[in-house]
């Protein structure tokens, strides 16, 4: 990829604030295309370390050094993605897309400082809702790269296919593919304020052990995917079914008792749920709702996956 000059760029002699000034697309690439911000932050890292492992004369002769380290990241993260597959046989239960809090509920991942450089936030659109982040995971590594390039940063297929070692036709079959994905398992969402007041709705109902309730809010067909990767005490496969959904909820609210606080917040751009237990923040929920009933429920467990966030 030798297009795109971002602003700032200095194409002569590519100083440090120039090429810092990438990070925040590199992020956000990385997110998209692996799902975990921790990833997402090795991948920038490891693409500046090969920027500066060149020597100056390399870097100079390179037209436009944003686009060669997007270039780069996007080949880490295919390569990334390939062995990503084999390591999710190990993995401990359901895999389950890093889940991000709002800007103001956001701490830098690797410091634990409160506050964070807006580089490492991920801008939060439709492209990043947990439902969209789970599709793009069923994706092969190569559909999900092409898709992601093209039609969430718009680049066209003739640099694409650089990145993909495909030709552009075969790099257009494969965005194409995964459209027809997303399609086949997506629905239209209603507006986030009436997906707000659901998710409200379904917090009071929650917290007071109100099945009937539940089971009025839930699809007759929900699924509620939990995450604990072995460090967190989660239900290891998929609940089916509304009222299974509603008792197995209404049994965590029972068993959790008073030293479980339940908030509502920002997930993924949507509105979701977080609890706090013994003052602790212990699960992130992130829903999918589709004409007025949630159809998914996803809770992440796993510490290393909700380390980013702040709930005061």
């Amino acid at each position: 990829m030798t297009t795109r000059a971002e602003p700032g760029d200095d194409q002569s002699d590519p100083g440090l604030s120039a090429i810092m000034s990438e990070r925040r697309q590199l992020i956000n690439l990385g997110y998209r295309l692996l799902g975990s911000l921790a990833d997402a932050e090795d991948v920038v890292q490891e693409a500046y370390a090969r920027w500066y492992a060149m020597s100056a004369r390399e870097q100079q002769a390179i037209e436009s050094p944003g686009a060669w380290l997007m270039t780069v990241a996007s080949r880490i993260c295919l390569n990334l993605l390939g062995s990503a597959r084999a390591r999710r046989e190990t993995y401990v239960g359901d895999w389950i897309p890093e889940p991000l809090p709002e800007p103001a509920e956001w701490i830098t991942g690797r410091s634990g400082a409160d506050g964070t450089d807006p580089a490492d936030r991920v801008t939060l659109d439709e492209s990043v809702t947990m439902a969209f982040l789970v599709v793009l995971d069923s994706m092969t590594p190569a559909e999900r790269v092409a898709f992601v390039l093209h039609d969430v940063f718009r680049y066209p297929f003739g640099e694409v296919a650089e990145v993909v070692g495909r030709t552009p036709a075969a790099c257009r079959q494969l965005a194409s593919s995964a459209r027809r994905r997303i399609r086949s398992a997506q629905s239209p969402a209603g507006p986030s304020a009436g997906q707000a007041g659901i998710v409200r709705q379904f917090r009071t109902a929650w917290e007071a052990k109100d099945i009937d309730a539940l089971i009025s809010l839930l699809d007759p067909d929900a699924t509620a995917t939990a995450d604990g990767g072995g460090l967190a005490v989660t239900h290891l496969h998929p609940i089916v079914g509304s009222e299974q959904i509603a008792r197995a909820y209404a049994e965590i609210a029972r068993v959790s008792g008073d030293r479980t606080t339940f908030l509502e917040c920002t997930v993924n751009g949507l509105p979701g749920l977080v609890t706090r237990q013994d003052g602790n923040l212990s699960t992130v929920f992130a829903f999918e709702i589709v004409d007025d009933r949630i159809r998914n429920i996803w809770a992440v467990r796993n510490p290393e996956k909700i380390h980013p966030w702040r709930i005061r």
